[in-house]
């Protein structure tokens, strides 16, 4: 069966192609960056050339498409709205059209679609009320996808909450106090930076997540949104606590006030169990095995 990755060179389409091929999938990849990939074919694109998506996906006719390409930083949406609009609808619209009817489609939405929730853990039929334009993007990707299905398009919706884990750049929390922390061990600094500590979010380990999407395509339903999340939260207090115990450096903590976002979610954590009762996908790696393996991956690299 073909399996088509878009943003496949990115964190999580590294860690979803290695699951893929331990499932026998015949595997291919779009990427705006180039990088090699062994056992995928690769195509270097951008989602927004129209004609470029369409001749890829025509030629490959992929019975599965992950979309996974996308802005995907709230830092972003507020530096570049434009883009991020464009990328996030856009080129979903490209997609869509280009995999036309016959594929199954997953295209991964976020949690920021919620905003500030009043019930917590949130289910997926809270409001959906973003306060970035991050979170309006993919609000918008949403509502397009639902008018493709309406047309008879197989698409499921993923509502991904934060995951991180060994490999994920440091421009993201968990991986950045991980490295924070390397670096007091091997004396290139003096403390960890960090922004408002009381923020709250529900952290979910990749490997989970990229066996969560391949579930989301064999086993949820066409025009469904689901929130795929592990349904506990932390405090970044507690993140970077549990990262410290984990080394015999002395850990202090400076606050960054230019680290503090504009209108942060004090609290994003989700529920569940809708995508759990619909696969049977339970969440199984903790939190504190992702953050040790977060430290070791800087530790060698």
């Amino acid at each position: 069966m073909k399996a088509l990755i878009t943003g496949v060179s990115g964190f999580v389409g590294n860690y979803l192609t290695k699951e893929l091929l331990l499932h026998d999938y015949e595997v291919y990849g779009v990427d705006f960056n180039e990088r090699k990939i062994d056992d995928v074919s690769f195509f270097k694109a951008d989602i927004l050339d129209k004609a470029r998506i369409s001749d890829i996906l025509g030629s490959i006719k992929p019975d599965i498409v992950f979309h996974l390409a996308a802005v995907s930083s709230v830092k972003t949406g507020w530096e570049n709205p434009k883009l991020t609009f464009d990328v996030n609808v856009n080129g979903t619209k490209n997609i869509l059209d280009a995999a036309g009817n016959k594929a199954k489609i997953l295209v991964i939405s976020s949690a920021d679609v919620y905003g500030i929730s009043k019930n917590v853990p949130i289910k997926e039929d809270s409001d959906l009320n973003p306060i970035s334009p991050y979170g309006e993007s993919k609000l918008k990707q949403e509502q397009t996808v639902l008018d493709y299905c309406k047309n008879g398009f197989n698409i499921v919706v993923s509502r991904s909450f934060t995951h991180t884990g060994p490999g994920q750049l440091p421009f993201y929390v968990c991986s950045e106090f991980a490295k924070q922390v390397v670096d007091i061990e091997r004396g290139k600094r003096q403390d960890v930076s960090a922004g408002d500590l009381s923020v709250k979010r529900d952290f979910s380990d990749v490997r989970d997540i990229v066996m969560a999407y391949l579930m989301a395509v064999e086993k949820g339903e066409s025009g469904e949104v689901y929130n795929i999340c592990s349904g506990k939260g932390f405090a970044l207090k507690e993140v970077l606590d549990i990262l410290a115990g984990m080394s015999d450096a002395e850990i202090k903590v400076n606050l960054d006030k230019t680290k503090i976002r504009k209108n942060e979610l004090p609290v994003l954590i989700g529920d569940n169990t809708k995508f759990c009762n619909a696969t049977g996908w339970k969440p199984k790696i903790p939190l504190k095995q992702t953050l040790k393996d977060l430290l070791e991956y800087w530790r060698k690299n």
